[in-house]
């Protein structure tokens, strides 16, 4: 099975090579992976900025620790997760539903009446934490098809959100950076690549009932 074989390949990068820049080949096929990541109700409540821009990625390094990978990966993914859904975002799901499926849209209704109950009836802070959780599933589509293509990559929490609201001017439009992935590809002078992946055992993790 290739994909474990990939997934034990890949870690998270400390050290990115600069002069190693993703073809945009390569590139479009992870968007195309992260695309057809799988979210509740199939609403995709979130919005994925690929910074390319040097001089923008210099500002967001010190609001992410300081750390390397920012500015030294080929690119930066942040993941932004909705802060407030409106009934307008069923509806146009509703409207891509029925074009893409090529049906009427008057049979979706019953099921956008049932998500705009149920989303409606989190409070705002409930509805950002459930937004916030889905771009984490995308983040996992975005590392694996990375392990595929050999690409690298580092998933990382440690940056400090408002800063990267504030550098990217996300709170206006409803957004807010819930994750961020720089990749690229490894310097050999990272050490972490050299060292041998650390997960529980298979007796541990697992619970058959």
């Amino acid at each position: 099975m290739e994909l474990i074989k990939n997934l034990t390949w890949r870690y998270a990068t400390k050290q990115f090579d600069p002069s190693k820049k993703i073809s945009q080949e390569s590139l479009d096929k992870l968007k195309q992976a992260v695309q057809l990541s799988v979210s509740s109700y199939g609403l995709q409540l979130y919005k994925i900025l690929i910074v390319e821009n040097n001089e923008l990625r210099e500002k967001l390094k010190p609001a992410s620790w300081g750390q390397n990978q920012i500015t030294d990966a080929s690119h930066l993914f942040v993941f932004c997760n909705y802060t407030n859904v409106e009934n307008k975002e069923i509806d146009n799901f509703l409207e891509l539903s029925a074009k893409t499926q090529n049906i009427n849209i008057a049979v979706l209704q019953d099921y956008g009446d049932f998500m705009k109950e149920k989303i409606t009836g989190m409070a705002t802070s409930e509805q950002h934490n459930w937004t916030k959780r889905q771009t984490y599933i995308a983040l996992t589509n975005l590392l694996t098809a990375c392990a595929e293509l050999k690409i690298d990559a580092c998933p990382m929490e440690g940056f400090e959100t408002e800063k990267y609201n504030e550098i990217l001017g996300l709170s206006e439009k409803g957004l807010n950076a819930a994750v961020i992935a720089p990749i690229g590809y490894r310097s050999k002078n990272d050490d972490a690549q050299y060292r041998k992946k650390v997960r529980k055992p298979l007796t541990e993790l697992f619970e058959v009932k």
